[in-house]
């Protein structure tokens, strides 16, 4: 058997008693984790805009659009051969079979500073009843901002990550066969001004609105930079001076970008997701003793086949009626008494100790917060 070590004496143990709350302080005073200010901020006015277009998707194996159900798809058609020289008559073009086209809705995202000649990536969706979009080809298409102007013109092959096959009246699909991007499809036409060098000063647009986390920044550019250079106009947007040489700003805007500021708490929130049943919580959610009592209620209606047979020589007919039988059945709910639980570990023991479905937690979630027994914000997505 291991002999045991003999206890310190009392005057080794004296010494080494200021050590260790040196050590315990060192440990309480340690910094919160430091986060960059581009990781919380953003420039404001440095923007993407949306970008939307109306086109047509060519080479398809027969999956197209049915016209007969889709009119647009042949005047798309017919006014794009009228562009491209061939005209035809309304008799004509009302005789169009285009099983190999389809019609498609393009969006893409202009980033910010974008110059003519630059390609972006974009998404192409059918709005028809075309079958697949995979293999097409997707004709020159105009892309328009918001103000109708044209900032892109998009062509090019489509990447569908999807796969399926028919036959015999069953059908197996994987992914998504009508929505489809084009990697770099669209070419930029016209450049977006940027306001990024009017005026004396740029400002600072938090990603979270937090009053906290915007003196913060504020302080941590006036250490560097001197007093009075950023000041916190609210909780979401820092004003910082910057010099006027476009040059020069693009320099400072990186440096600012650069300064460490210590994270602050984030406010207690817990996120459901009313149609998958979700629930997040975050760590600052916290709970009070309170006592949840919840019950199954189940309606079982089954339905049986009921034959009604005429007597013979009645001329009557057998008619097949059905009868239902309604069960209702309730689980009695016993009452369980949850802790006070001070951390996100101890919640989620307590939660989880109620034994309920995802589905039946948001109800209970919502009437605990009710009951004020629960200490954070519930948002519903």
């Amino acid at each position: 058997m291991k002999a045991l070590r003999p206890p310190l004496p009392w005057h080794t143990a004296r010494q080494l008693a200021p050590l260790v709350a040196l050590f315990a302080a060192l440990c309480t005073a340690l910094p919160a984790q430091a986060v960059r200010i581009k990781e919380v901020a953003a420039v404001q006015g440095v923007r993407s805009n949306q970008l939307t277009g109306y086109g047509l998707v060519v080479g398809l194996d027969g999956t197209g659009d049915q016209t007969t159900q889709m009119p647009f798809t042949t005047q798309a058609m017919s006014n794009y051969l009228q562009q491209m020289g061939i005209s035809l008559s309304d008799a004509n073009a009302s005789r169009l079979q285009l099983k190999n086209v389809a019609t498609v809705i393009i969006t893409a995202q202009l980033p910010a500073f974008a110059q003519p000649g630059q390609f972006i990536d974009i998404s192409v969706s059918s709005m028809g009843n075309a079958k697949s979009l995979k293999g097409g080809t997707l004709i020159a298409t105009p892309l328009r901002g918001a103000d109708g102007e044209i900032y892109a013109l998009a062509q090019g092959n489509m990447v569908v990550s999807g796969a399926g096959a028919a036959a015999g009246g069953s059908k197996v699909q994987i992914n998504h066969l009508s929505a489809g991007r084009i990697p770099q499809g669209a070419q930029v036409e016209r450049a977006v001004p940027t306001p990024l060098n009017d005026g004396s000063s740029i400002t600072l647009g938090l990603n979270a609105s937090d009053f906290q986390t915007a003196r913060r920044v504020a302080q941590a550019i006036n250490a560097r930079l001197g007093p009075n250079q950023a000041i916190a106009l609210d909780g979401r947007t820092v004003q910082v001076q910057a010099p006027s040489s476009p040059g020069a700003r693009v320099n400072f805007i990186a440096e600012l970008e650069e300064l460490a500021i210590e994270t602050t708490a984030p406010a207690a929130k817990v996120v459901i997701n009313a149609r998958t049943g979700s629930v997040v919580l975050n760590q600052a959610v916290t709970l009070g003793a309170c006592a949840v009592a919840h019950g199954n209620l189940a309606i079982t209606i089954s339905s049986t086949p009921v034959i009604s047979q005429p007597n013979p020589l009645s001329r009557g007919e057998t008619v097949v009626r059905e009868k239902a039988d309604i069960q209702i059945t309730q689980e009695p709910g016993n009452l369980i008494q949850v802790p006070s639980s001070p951390q996100l570990t101890d919640v989620v023991r307590a939660l989880n100790a109620l034994g309920v479905t995802p589905q039946d937690l948001l109800a209970i979630l919502q009437a605990i917060k009710a009951a004020g027994a629960l200490n954070a914000e519930l948002e519903v997505i």
